[in-house]
């Protein structure tokens, strides 16, 4: 308790409706039963195995309805389509079972593995990737509509595996031993064709690599390659952004396999996409982009207007010439035109939100380079000073835009944690809640409102990762005690500027982990504080009612720090009463453990020195209350303890027993001191 703790990231394996889990066409009988259309997947006609692992795709996004597919055994009806003669089928049952790991979550995912998923799985990898270069394999029927099919597949199955190598262990272990990255690495080196299957795999490869050591071996200098190649693409669209950003990830997670010599370059070249990511403005990229889709789709009304009535002068002409040849009806559109037979593209959103997703993506992988532990001290003091560093610094500090973070060093207290001079002013720029106007759009377009959800989240992570860069940067660092003061101003607006106080738990944890930091860093260099007395409160008071346990410790150490600097102050009584009747009910109310524990380790730090603090101790009654309380507390510990908390939790409430007891007597102590 005490000090804050930096968070470290993982990614999150997908929402429970899946990361872009397939979408499958409105039509098919969702009433059919599960037995029914399992049956289906029997049958001889590939037609009606694709229809009915179509249907079953489409059902599977509905999570109520999984359990009556898994109690008949879906996992082995449908692995084994994954390799079946026909291409459609194989489409379209690695679909549906990608459905199936998207909306089942862990467990479902864990039973998946259990019934072998991998076999089958891993073999189509393997398949797709030999034939993929091959036209045979794309029938001709295929290539008239456009559709690679082995492309397509491979689509399906690179996210299946995604899913449930982010929940299972097993699965990555086989990923390691099945000579997956092999294939996948052929699927990524298609990026300049295709994308989205580039994407895929970069999803995937930097869920396997993360934390994953057994795989390292795997990377020689063919594959890092591959992901140089990838990495150095010079595409601006914002689904190559988020590609770079997703390789980048994927290459601090290798970075124990880049020689020394290369480490600074390397790190160098991951910031710098980060900065590219960073420095984009969503808001106005949609109110942009928005305005895009309106203009696009009035083009293609009035075409679509102007073919209608070609069409109805062919149709006279026909009518007119018997000799001449009737056109299928259909023909025209379908060759030119598959608007109708597929979703509609939505291009201008999903640029935007992939964008979101590569800056989300780079602030958590910012996060965890300020807590990982793996480089050595050589190893970044060589960084912070090779010479690709300084050139890297020559070449992105222009226009006064500034660097993502320069130039990096070793922090004292994590090893592997870098920035140090100025805070962020990328990142800084993306704590501001998101633009109202793009708010407004999102909010007024059902096709563009999840992105609202996406945008908030971009929010959310970046001051996650302030709250990071203030853990592991000394004051000079970060830009001397006018740059804390300003954050400081600038987060409590982020708190205080609306009517209301947030409500939101994600951003409340975000804004209560960065305001704790930056609080901690200005008492310990007795920097004058940001919030009054009453604001501290209504924070407290706000956080307190969230029934997320994290923003509960927060504020109640928010209110810690700040009590222990009024202490030193003068006539703050009044105002230490108000936090320590604060922090008593706290700790004698609260469900939590943790929380009550921390509620005492701030009372401690409050009530520890000074003549304001023993002033308020004596009229708030504090030490016979305290006294009160030990049994309690001790007795709470015994029953709760064992079973609902983690050894480290623990260990520290154990902490905080020994300290309440040691309070206790230094009260008494100072109740026995002549005035």
């Amino acid at each position: 308790m005490g000090k804050s703790r930096a968070r470290r990231f993982r990614r999150a394996p997908f929402s429970p409706a899946g990361p872009e889990q397939r979408r499958d066409g409105e039509g098919g009988p969702e009433e059919e039963p599960a037995a029914e259309l399992l049956e289906k997947l029997q049958h001889p006609s590939a037609e009606v195995r694709e229809y009915a692992c179509a249907s079953i795709s489409k059902l599977l996004q509905q999570k109520h309805v999984i359990p009556a597919f898994l109690q008949r055994d879906v996992v082995r009806c449908l692995g084994p389509l994954l390799m079946d003669h026909s291409l459609a089928v194989r489409e379209t049952a690695a679909g549906a079972l990608r459905n199936l790991s998207a909306c089942g979550g862990f467990e479902v995912c864990d039973d998946m593995v259990t019934k072998d998923i991998m076999t089958p799985l891993v073999a189509l990898l393997k398949e797709c990737s030999t034939g993929l270069d091959a036209n045979q394999l794309s029938p001709k029927k295929c290539r008239e509509m456009n559709k690679n099919y082995i492309e397509d597949i491979a689509n399906e199955a690179i996210n299946l595996l995604w899913n449930v190598c982010e929940c299972n262990n097993t699965a990555v272990s086989i990923f390691n031993k099945g000579g997956c990255l092999e294939a996948v690495l052929h699927y990524l080196k298609k990026f300049s064709t295709n994308v989205d299957l580039a994407i895929s795999v970069a999803n995937c490869l930097q869920a396997v690599t993360e934390d994953n050591p057994d795989l390292l071996s795997s990377f020689n200098a063919y594959a890092q390659q591959v992901l140089e190649t990838v990495m150095l693409c010079p595409e601006s669209t914002m689904k190559h952004i988020l590609l770079r950003t997703l390789i980048a990830g994927t290459f601090w997670n290798i970075k124990d396999t880049i020689p020394p010599g290369s480490l600074g370059s390397m790190v160098n070249a991951i910031l710098k996409i980060f900065s590219e990511s960073l420095a984009i403005d969503a808001g106005e990229t949609i109110i942009r982009m928005t305005e895009a889709e309106k203009n696009r789709l009035k083009l293609a009304a009035e075409a679509e207007t102007e073919e209608n009535m070609s069409d109805v002068t062919d149709s006279r002409v026909l009518t007119e010439d018997d000799d001449m040849e009737e056109i299928p009806k259909g023909k025209v559109r379908r060759e030119n035109d598959i608007s109708d037979l597929l979703p509609s593209d939505k291009w201008e959103l999903k640029e935007v939100t992939a964008l979101l997703m590569a800056q989300q993506t780079a602030l958590e992988i910012i996060v965890n380079m300020c807590c990982s532990e793996d480089p050595s001290d050589d190893e970044w003091e060589e960084l912070s000073s090779s010479d690709e560093s300084d050139l890297f610094m020559e070449n992105s500090y222009n226009e006064g835009g500034g660097l993502l973070m320069s130039p990096l060093c070793l922090s004292d207290e994590v090893n592997s944690a870098f920035l140090n001079n100025l805070i962020p002013k990328k990142i800084l720029e993306k704590t501001a809640f998101p633009n109202s106007v793009a708010l407004d759009i999102c909010m007024h377009n059902p096709s563009w409102k999840p992105l609202i959800k996406k945008l908030n989240a971009v929010q959310c992570r970046a001051l996650t990762c302030l709250h990071s860069i203030l853990l592991v940067s000394d004051v000079d660092c970060l830009g001397g005690v006018s740059a804390l003061q300003s954050l400081a101003q600038h987060l409590s607006q982020l708190v205080f500027s609306k009517t209301e106080l947030p409500t939101d738990t994600e951003f409340l944890e975000a804004i209560t982990s960065a305001l704790r930091a930056l609080l901690q860093t200005m008492a310990s260099k007795n920097i004058s504080q940001c919030m009054t007395p009453e604001q501290l409160l209504a924070l407290c008071e706000a956080g307190i009612h969230s029934s997320n346990a994290s923003v509960k410790v927060n504020v109640v150490s928010i209110l810690g720090i700040s009590g222990s600097v009024l202490a030193k102050g003068q006539d703050t009584a009044e105002t230490l009463k108000m936090i320590g009747k604060f922090l008593l009910e706290v700790a004698m109310k609260e469900s939590s453990l943790v929380v009550a524990g921390e509620a005492l380790d701030a009372l401690f730090d409050v009530f520890a020195d000074g003549k304001e603090a023993e002033k308020a101790a004596v009229q708030i009654k504090l030490l016979p209350a305290l006294k009160e309380f030990q049994p309690v507390f001790k007795m709470r510990m015994r029953k709760e303890g064992k079973g609902q908390y983690s050894t480290d939790q623990l260990c520290v409430l154990d902490n905080v027993k020994m300290n309440l007891r040691r309070f206790i007597a230094y009260q008494e102590t100072l109740g026995k001191t002549p005035t």
